[in-house]
């Protein structure tokens, strides 16, 4: 029980909900014309390729969060690191296998899924934004991933844009936060490369394109109103917030709190698209 717990854990059992929430509210927005089995299957296969990403991740930065993320499994010794390779290739197993049941271009999109985040863990995270890149491309997929197994993929593209968007900043965040770690293993991230001042300066570029292009989609009446107010208040004024409690402060601490506070509203992003219809 101690190793299925541990396990778990190592999962980042959050993550995976919010994956996998991503993948049904894209498909209820696009217009369910398949058979809500398919949605079913893309759902759990989403959750299982989030949880072997996840999974594979920490097996890679295990020197890194022993510095970083030292309360996190792998550090704390509560599984060995084979356990957790081995996790890791059957949870990303399992998101293949079951992606078998929606359609041909599913099982596309979970084995180069799989590939691109067991290259992102290797080698990408550590490059110059390109890591932050292949993370908010990921995640934006998972409503592409929705709307597939909806049968109207087009459905996905408005949704996509903006999780990209949201998770891009999310991410260069989190970079200045594991700064320390990051240096020691020779990681070249944005704030390591250019600096904190030109960091902040592109997560607030970021953010603000992200609250202008939040109007598009009820401008061009693809979303209701309830959207559009939902999305203002609930994401919008979080990222003006977050934007500017970064210049005023960004210590380890509170860079792990905005971090935080963004993983939530997350939820109220997924929120306001599911209104939005």
């Amino acid at each position: 029980m101690v190793i299925i717990s541990a396990v778990f854990k190592l999962t980042r059992p959050l993550n995976c909900l919010i994956g996998g929430l991503s993948i049904l509210i894209a498909a209820i927005v696009a217009g369910i014309d398949s058979s809500w089995d398919k949605v079913g299957f893309a759902v759990l296969s989403g959750i299982f390729i989030t949880a072997g990403a996840n999974s594979i991740n920490d097996w890679f930065d295990l020197d890194i969060d022993r510095i970083n993320r030292p309360d996190r499994v792998l550090p704390q010794g509560l599984i060995s690191t084979k356990t957790a390779l081995g996790a890791a290739i059957i949870l990303f197993a399992c998101g293949i296998i079951i992606s078998i049941f929606i359609n041909f271009y599913a099982i596309i999109i979970t084995v180069l899924s799989s590939i691109v985040l067991l290259l992102y863990s290797a080698f990408l995270k550590r490059q110059v934004l390109w890591g932050n890149i292949t993370v908010s491309f990921m995640t934006a997929l998972a409503f592409i991933y929705g709307a597939l197994a909806a049968g109207n993929i087009g459905g996905g593209v408005v949704p996509a844009l903006l999780a990209f968007q949201f998770h891009l900043g999310r991410e260069i965040i989190k970079d200045m936060e594991d700064m320390e770690g990051d240096k020691k293993q020779g990681a070249k991230t944005l704030p390591i490369v250019h600096g904190e001042i030109v960091t902040k300066v592109v997560v607030t570029i970021v953010f603000a394109l992200l609250i202008g292009f939040s109007f598009v989609p009820y401008v061009l009446q693809i979303y209701n109103l309830l959207y559009l107010i939902t999305v203002v208040i609930g994401v919008d004024f979080v990222l003006l917030s977050v934007s500017f409690l970064l210049w005023k402060n960004s210590t380890e601490r509170r860079l792990n709190l905005y971090s935080t506070i963004l993983k939530i509203d997350m939820l109220i992003g997924l929120l306001a698209i599911y209104v939005g219809k």
